[in-house]
């Protein structure tokens, strides 16, 4: 039987993320951030375990809880945006802290086919739009 209580006691989000997300929800294991970039619908996972880094590091009676919650939310997001793709990704680059992008792709988005990141300048919500969204999410993925 899986472990219901993921060790997020001292758990800090990091900086980066704080200052380029919105927090949307939290799941069992994971918070959950919109992205501000309303270029590409674009939800962030964060596993609550401080000082990870990579998915094959977390303790193996938690890895499968946070992948049924990035397939989870993948599916949703499938469902409401209906894209053309859903890429998952896991990188890294910028932020150590393990966080998990899942992007809605569309055939006509301002990148496509080409990876989000360094293509297109970042377009934030204004209040309007940020405020729509997030009902919407939290109707239709957290309901």
């Amino acid at each position: 039987m899986a472990n219901r209580n993921p060790p997020s006691k001292g758990f800090v989000l990091d900086p980066k993320l704080d200052e380029d997300t919105i927090e949307i929800n939290r799941l069992h294991f994971c918070r959950v951030l919109l992205m501000n970039d309303s270029n590409y619908p674009w939800l962030i996972l964060v596993p609550q375990i401080q000082n990870i880094r990579e998915l094959h590091e977390l303790p193996p009676k938690y890895l499968s809880e946070v992948i049924s919650e990035i397939v989870s939310i993948s599916k949703e997001m499938q469902e409401l945006f209906k894209p053309d793709k859903i890429n998952v990704a896991a990188l890294g680059n910028q932020v150590s802290q393990l966080h998990i992008h899942i992007i809605a792709r569309f055939k006509n988005d301002i990148a496509w086919p080409f990876p989000v990141w360094g293509v297109n300048p970042i377009k934030k919500y204004n209040d309007e739009e940020l405020k729509k969204l997030t009902l919407v999410l939290q109707a239709k993925l957290f309901s």
